[in-house]
């Protein structure tokens, strides 16, 4: 439930960062390293972030956009695939944690995995991530050389899922 008051809604915004190998995990030492720069990167003066933490898991974990992904498009036929049957598969499936990706696609019956699938924005799937909930700089995305310096840290080069609940 989001809660509301006068002035209407209250949303979060947050960047999740994640390795590009699906199963690749840093050790504890790192990830805690990670939590400590991406905080940093938003300690400068007018510079904000709520909440910034990592996130081990124990199966490929989708990463999701919240509110952000607009549309899923098949990679074999092209076709757009309807935002509820992904949250359908989620549910089928018991949560966004995953034994496997593959799954048939609804528009032309082909079999592919869910990190193959188009997604706008992107999504991710993941085995472990750093979040920072609300961060709030000039420039809100981490730039090349800030994920060239997180990938150093972490040991893995790492992408970031832009997201607002």
């Amino acid at each position: 439930m989001t809660p509301s008051g006068i002035l209407g809604a209250v949303s979060d915004m947050y960047i999740r960062l994640i390795p590009t190998d699906l199963n690749w995990q840093p050790s504890p030492e790192a990830a805690g390293a990670a939590v400590a720069y991406v905080a940093g990167l938003f300690s400068g003066p007018g510079d904000a972030v709520e909440h910034v933490d990592y996130e081990f898991y124990d199966r490929i974990t989708l990463i999701d956009a919240g509110e952000n992904t607009s549309q899923i498009t098949c990679p074999r036929c092209r076709s757009d695939i309807s935002l509820d049957w992904l949250g359908d598969v989620v549910r089928e499936n018991g949560g966004v944690s995953f034994e496997h990706l593959d799954m048939t696609v609804p528009c032309c019956g082909a079999v592919v995995g869910l990190d193959t699938l188009h997604y706008d924005w992107p999504v991710g799937f993941a085995r472990f991530e750093v979040s920072a909930m609300n961060p709030t700089r000039a420039k809100y995305e981490l730039d090349a050389q800030e994920l060239a310096d997180m990938a150093s840290i972490v040991g893995h080069p790492v992408t970031q899922i832009l997201a607002h609940y």
